[in-house]
């Protein structure tokens, strides 16, 4: 359930919050590192987390929870952040973004998850000079533990470079996660048109729909990534710097390759959903084929029924002593007639 707020006549950077009802405390995680030190430490307060920061070390400070409007503003107020983009980061509802300030650039996206269902989480992503700041809705886990483990143990680049290659290795984190969902939304499919092809039935049809709905759903995520990823690199901003553009490059590459993923898929379903209307059509046919051949044998001898069935008195058949075993006879032979036209031209 979405909480409700009057933002009607609020001036451009009221902080306020608009997502999901959330009542978990909020933590702050604080991570410092260079290439032989680290430190990383859970705080719930603001204060107790900013007395811990030391020069000198690459800061990612991760905020689980952005309910707290009060707790973002101090964050903000702390690092001088423009308080529209503090109004961006407790707006759950953003498309995915990319600006340019003077001492900062923000990434605004969405983390996408798959258990059974979609479910997508807002990501904003703050990167300063020394300093990468990331805000989630909740903290429920995220794509970050694979990051997590480089720092701790040293592994990779990430400890010999810069708070903008941080602020690179979290967006790219977040597009592999699509990868894992589009992965399993194919096996999904694949399975689903094993089922269309065998048995198609009306919950075939209602999880198409559930489908294509989650497919809209995905691609208005993922599409704006494009965007977002080609801005940062047009970005004139020093705190990317030059060796960091051909990781942008490569994530611009991955993002293009989720997004063909995601048409390819729209256009499996689509077809999907035609050849479902096509076989319960087929279907339909067959039957009303089945109760067209069905009348068209028993008109005939309906018509003779008919006919005999008239009560007059002068009728000549109904004095002849064989006459209903003739009139069975006829109308076996009709019925037998028309079955044997049928199969030669393969009607039956």
């Amino acid at each position: 359930m979405t909480e409700q707020h009057d933002k009607t006549g609020a001036p451009p950077g009221t902080v306020i919050y608009l997502g999901e009802a959330q009542t978990n405390r909020v933590k702050i995680t604080l991570i410092e590192y260079n290439e032989t030190e680290f430190i990383e430490k859970d705080f719930y307060d603001w204060s107790e987390c900013v007395k811990l920061v030391k020069p000198d070390m690459v800061r990612w400070i991760n905020v689980d929870g952005i309910h707290e409007a009060t707790l973002v503003e101090a964050i903000g107020k702390h690092f001088n952040i423009h308080p529209l983009t503090l109004e961006d980061v407790v707006n759950t509802g953003q498309r995915p973004k990319f600006e340019d300030y003077e001492n900062y650039v923000v990434s605004i996206m969405k983390m996408i998850n798959y258990n059974d269902e979609l479910s997508s989480e807002q990501l904003s992503v703050i990167l300063m000079e020394g300093t990468v700041l990331s805000f989630q809705e909740a903290d429920g886990g995220d794509a970050f533990n694979l990051i997590r483990s480089r720092i701790r143990l040293g592994k990779g680049r990430i400890r010999k470079m810069g708070a903008d290659y941080l602020s690179y290795a979290l967006i790219d984190a977040v597009v592999d996660c699509y990868f894992n969902v589009l992965e399993r939304i194919g096996d999904k499919i694949e399975t689903l048109e094993e089922k269309l092809i065998t048995s198609p039935s009306k919950e075939t049809m209602q999880q198409l729909h559930y489908m294509k709905r989650e497919m809209i759903f995905l691609r208005k995520a993922v599409w704006p990534m494009r965007e977002l990823i080609n801005n940062m690199e047009r970005s004139e901003t020093l705190l990317i710097k030059p060796s960091t553009d051909v990781y942008l490059r490569d994530i611009h590459d991955h993002t293009v390759r989720v997004i063909d993923t995601v048409e390819t898929y729209r256009d499996l379903l689509s077809g999907m959903m035609d050849i479902y209307l096509s076989s319960v059509s087929n279907k339909m046919n067959e039957i009303m084929k089945v109760l067209t051949i069905i009348t068209t044998l028993f008109v005939p001898v309906t018509f003779i029924a008919g006919v005999y069935g008239m009560n007059f008195k002068y009728m000549p058949e109904l004095e002849t002593k064989s006459g209903y075993y003739i009139i069975w006879i006829v109308m076996l032979a009709i019925i037998s007639s028309l079955l044997i036209y049928f199969r030669r031209k393969k009607w039956l």
